[in-house]
């Protein structure tokens, strides 16, 4: 008679004390997940908290154990998509070995391609929208994005100044030549991009590297006197 085989030992991760655990662990994200796309979608005065908690399959009073109001999770979302990329932004441009011509062009696309390309880039938009409505949403806006993303950009330009590659600037206003094309990207994207023809619509790669050799080059052919 064969011998009996001793039960397979359980998987502790598989106990349900620990599938409630990874669920506990996974909720934070999964409502930031389900706001950023409600927001997007809605806005912010118009998404509900029971909305949210629906989407992300948990109920309105687990949501309220992490946000305890709508406006913390809308920043839990603008920390969590936008304000957290600068660290890593700023690290990557201490090592950066190439010249300040090939830096603009390196954070302009990969400004595309981290925040442009996903579900974030519909923030801009919706703050923008808002703002006059909800002072205390576009001032959170303008502390955790905006001016860090000014000194980003200035200290870009700072440094081609500093090694001879650009000439001297009024940084105040010169960062703008940088952030404006970001901003027009994501408003169209946002908001015209769905409604026009194939043959109208913007390549963004191809938009952004336009733009950065107009902001660098200009229009003038390198033979025709200024005037």
């Amino acid at each position: 008679m064969p011998r009996s085989q001793p039960a397979p030992l359980a998987d502790p991760a598989s106990a349900p004390g620990a599938r409630r655990a990874r669920r506990k662990e996974a909720r934070p994200g999964e409502l930031i997940d389900a706001a950023l796309a409600l927001f997007v979608e809605k806005g912010f005065a118009a998404t509900r908290v029971e909305e949210v908690a629906a989407r992300a399959g948990v109920s309105k009073g687990t949501l309220f154990l992490y946000f305890p109001s709508k406006e913390d999770l809308f920043k839990a979302v603008v920390r969590e998509t936008l304000a957290g990329r600068f660290t890593e932004w700023n690290a990557e441009f201490d090592v950066f070995e190439g010249d300040s011509v090939a830096l603009v062009q390196y954070a302009m696309r990969s400004w595309w391609e981290r925040i442009g390309m996903t579900p974030a880039s519909g923030i801009t938009k919706l703050v923008m929208s808002e703002a006059g409505t909800f002072p205390e949403i576009a001032s959170f806006y303008q502390q955790e994005v905006i001016n860090p993303g000014l000194d980003l950009v200035r200290r870009i330009l700072q440094r081609g100044v500093d090694r001879g590659e650009f000439r001297p600037l009024d940084l105040d206003h010169a960062v703008y030549s940088l952030i404006a094309p970001m901003i027009f990207l994501l408003m169209w994207k946002h908001s015209m991009a769905p409604c026009c023809p194939s043959s109208q619509q913007l390549d963004p790669v191809t938009f952004i590297d336009t733009q950065v050799d107009l902001i660098l080059h200009g229009m003038l052919k390198p033979s025709t006197p200024r005037r």
